[in-house]
């Protein structure tokens, strides 16, 4: 069946495609609402798209999904209706997908580096001495970094926030984080004592 030669499954999604345009052009103008309406329509297809394209692990895929639906809210503005809306918004699910995976890997990286410090290869007393030591040098050195170095490097580092995220979230330009950032390892290293990478 059609209606003016278009096939009714055709005009019943060109006619979703157009409420969910107007959508964004609402959360573009902060009406929350509307992200929610978005939310309801694709939230499940996006999930599903995450598992199955991205890959993401079942654990993780709740607040992925939030995080596509937040930067959905905060990027509305930039929809330009090249594609349809759904196919948009699996772009900025592909996009939070990749900085997850980028931040999981530095993550890993970090926690590797620590973890060497915990572990012990023999049970010499003289080598448990070390590792004590030196993992007190390590809180000591993170406690002793003033506020915003210390602050930069739990956000980006340990909780892999992007230098602009850690910015907003500091009230600084990017900039300023990285070289908060270079001034909080260089610190840590002395600290520390460890080489540079």
């Amino acid at each position: 069946m059609s209606y003016r030669g278009v096939p009714l499954h055709e005009s019943r999604r060109r006619n979703l495609a157009l409420e969910d345009e107007a959508l964004l052009a609402a959360c573009a103008r902060g009406d929350r609402d509307a992200l929610g309406v978005l939310f309801d329509r694709h939230d499940e297809s996006v999930r599903r798209f995450l598992a199955r394209a991205c890959q993401i692990p079942f654990d993780d895929l709740d607040d992925l999904v939030h995080a596509t639906f937040l930067e959905v809210y905060r990027s509305a503005a930039a929809f330009r209706g090249l594609g349809s809306p759904r196919t948009w918004i699996f772009g900025i699910a592909v996009n939070v997908s990749r900085h997850h995976a980028r931040s999981e890997a530095r993550r890993r990286r970090l926690l590797a580096a620590f973890a060497g410090l915990w572990r012990s290869t023999t049970n010499l007393p003289l080598e448990s001495l070390e590792h004590r030591q030196a993992l007190l040098r390590i809180d000591e050195a993170l406690r002793d970094l003033p506020y915003a170095r210390r602050a930069a490097f739990v956000l980006c580092e340990i909780e892999g926030l992007t230098a602009a995220e850690a910015a907003s979230v500091l009230g600084v330009r990017g900039g300023t984080i990285g070289r908060w950032l270079h001034d909080a390892r260089k610190l840590l290293r002395a600290s520390i004592g460890w080489a540079s990478p």
